[in-house]
């Protein structure tokens, strides 16, 4: 029986015939023992076909399915199949045409003659099921495939020497690349930093805050006292510097700090009584200086907590509306990312955080921890005593399934957050007051009814956006066009007014020639109308005259 390797290299797919299998009688030591030398490699194994890529591009996308080990199906949409067929373990429609049309058809009903090695069990497999090609990976094939990319440049003619490294770096680092910008839809790296960056500013901040305190507790010790916040205390030891210089005149600004009169007032009066020794120019430049370092970090910080808060409500807002930002972002960052946090079990998430605690209570055989990083919620620490373990056992189902609905959910909404805050706070009512609380199917449904009301308004508003577009296009036409005819009627607003005083004049002389021709006929006019009339009253009389004589006859004749 023949035996035919399959080698993917950087280059292009290599197809080797091995000779003589009956005679090593598949001896791996003897193979291994000829690998070495390309003289006796040589006479065991050549090439039999090779198909080269066409681009870089195309050897990450046959290194991507053939890795994976699976066959690739006319079903894949274009343009998709180029970068996901090889790492969703697809086999390619290239890898399968070159099997087909290089190695010997297989008949249907009898036993193939020959058998095709291959180094991934899995890629095997695949090709059996949809090419019926027999193929087998042994020890005896992998030593034969190891010789190959071992003398892989001597079977290849017309191959430059260093082409084969260039090609395999390359393919390395494009398929590296493709593999580290694979991320669950949304990039939760950036909350994993941004929380460690803000623990670690917390600590920094009240650190530093403390170093002013004690720094300038030498010069104005009763400042301690009055004022407990660190950013309004190192503010307030920039603004005062020297307390021997602070008066009145300086009421003002720290009315403006401290936002409280009788706080300012107190200040200047212990300003006057202060036991504190004093302080050079230098040393109160450093402290000054030290104090806006203090101030720029916490102002830092608040920035800090704004981009936390914006990239949460992006990668994880239903967590984010249930348990908070910071606590969200704290899980997230302790499973390593938002997947990983999806796929832990509720009983997992409960404890995250409490590792230490847990194992040492199964080494002691004591009580196991009740909460993690999700005690710091604010429903933890509003839950009695003895509901504090059943309300942390609660919050981390309501908490798995907000984080696996962020994960796995295409749109981003809040309205599964919402609901499951809401069913948080009447599981406290319950524990508290003894009220029942809605069931999940009904606080579930109600979300969804949410969820579709919002793609019902967000359909409603794209449709209008063009018809406002349409209607503001048509105004500003209508308003050009009103332009215009204004800059034109300006224009010619001159030629139009000698045009109207001539016309005036031109009435007025024809009215004044009907009033004098209107003179001149008027008695004319006057005995016409008198003859019209008398005419009419002619004929009424006589028409009178008729009807009484009609009557008459009628009288008679009856």
């Amino acid at each position: 029986m023949a035996l035919y390797l399959l080698y993917e290299s950087a280059s292009g797919y290599g197809l080797f015939l091995a000779h003589g299998i009956d005679e090593i009688g598949q001896n791996t030591e003897a193979v291994r023992n000829s690998v070495t030398d390309l003289n006796r490699f040589g006479k065991v194994v050549k090439l039999a076909a090779f198909n080269p890529f066409e681009s870089a591009l195309d050897a990450l996308n046959q290194c991507n399915a053939v890795s994976e080990g699976q066959m690739l199906t006319n079903a894949v949409s274009e343009g998709m199949w180029m970068t996901n067929a090889v790492s969703e373990g697809q086999m390619t429609d290239e890898l399968r045409n070159f099997l087909e049309l290089s190695l010997p058809k297989v008949k249907e009903g009898k036993k193939p003659k020959f058998s095709l090695g291959v180094a991934d069990p899995k890629i095997g497999s695949h090709i059996h099921e949809e090419t019926k090609i027999p193929c087998q990976s042994n020890e005896f094939v992998l030593e034969l495939i190891r010789g190959v990319r071992l003398h892989f440049d001597r079977f290849i003619e017309n191959l430059k020497p260093g082409d084969l490294e260039k090609a395999q770096l390359g393919l390395g680092h494009s398929y590296s690349r493709a593999k580290v910008k694979f991320n669950v839809n949304r990039v939760d790296n950036m909350v994993i930093q941004a929380i460690f960056l803000l623990d670690t500013l917390d600590k920094d901040v009240n650190s530093f805050s403390m170093r002013v305190r004690e720094w300038y507790s030498w010069h104005f010790p009763e400042l301690v006292k009055i004022v407990n916040d660190n950013y309004l205390y190192a503010k307030l030891a920039k603004y005062i510097e020297d307390k021997s210089e602070l008066s009145e005149d300086k009421l003002s600004g720290l009315i403006d700090i401290l936002g409280d009169e009788d706080k300012a007032k107190e200040v200047i009066e212990a300003a006057k009584a202060s036991m504190g020794q004093d302080l050079s120019p230098i040393d109160l430049i450093n402290v000054k200086m030290f104090a806006q370092k203090v101030m720029d970090l916490a102002e830092y910080r608040k920035k800090l907590y704004d981009y936390l808060v914006s990239k949460m409500s992006d990668i994880a807002p239903n967590l984010a509306a249930l348990i908070g930002e910071v606590v969200g972002a704290r899980l997230i960052s302790h499973a390593g990312s938002l997947t990983n946090l999806a796929k832990c079990p509720s009983s997992t998430l409960q404890i995250l955080g409490a590792e230490k605690a847990l194992f040492r209570a199964l080494k002691t055989k004591g009580n196991t921890p009740k909460y993690g990083l999700i005690f710091h919620s604010s429903f933890i620490g509003r839950a009695s005593a003895k509901n504090k373990g059943r309300m942390a056992r609660y919050l981390a189902n309501k908490c798995s399934i907000a984080s696996r609905i962020d994960c796995f959910s295409e749109k981003s909404t809040t309205s599964f957050g919402d609901k499951l805050r809401e069913q948080v706070e009447e599981r406290l009512d319950f524990y508290d007051k003894g009220v029942a609380p809605r069931k999940n199917i009904d606080v579930m449904k109600s979300a969804m009814e949410d969820v579709a009301n919002q793609d019902t308004e967000m359909d409603v508003d794209k449709s209008s956006e063009p018809e406002s577009k349409k209607s503001k296009k048509k105004k500003s036409k209508s308003k050009s066009a009103e332009e215009e005819v204004t800059v034109a009627d300006g224009d010619a607003s001159e030629v139009k007014t000698e045009k109207k005083k001539k016309k005036k004049r031109s009435h007025e002389e024809e009215e004044e020639a009907t009033q004098t021709n209107g003179k001149g006929n008027g008695d004319d006019d006057t005995e016409k109308k008198k003859k019209k009339k008398k005419k009419s009253k002619d004929v009424e009389m006589e028409d009178a005259s008729e009807g009484k004589n009609k009557k008459k006859k009628k009288k008679a004749a009856e």
